[in-house]
């Protein structure tokens, strides 16, 4: 049970970060390259996590929700002026 959550996590996060990257091949944003970074950092963390989850999950999921507090959401210029949320969650700019 323990692995599917730290596999989910692993989703979530991979799914962000394709978002990022998307947006910034669209707008050259820097805020939006260092998320990229910070999501592809911290979704190495979370496939490690996964990995220890399989032997300890108590461990695994510790260093899942360590990889889940770096890939907070920084300050980002504002790309969606007349979206609607399934173009945001896609990653759909208005620049």
């Amino acid at each position: 049970m323990y692995v599917y959550i730290a596999i989910l996590a692993y989703v979530v996060v991979l799914f962000l970060t394709l978002r990022d990257v998307r947006i910034y091949m669209r707008t050259r944003l820097a805020s939006y390259r260092k998320g990229a970074l910070k999501g592809i950092f911290a979704s190495a963390l979370v496939m490690l996590g996964v990995l220890f989850s399989l032997s300890n999950p108590n461990l695994g999921l510790l260093i899942v929700l360590i990889a889940l507090f770096f890939n907070q959401k920084g300050t980002r210029e504002q790309v969606f002026k007349d979206a609607k949320a399934i173009d945001r969650l896609l990653g759909k700019t208005d620049i």
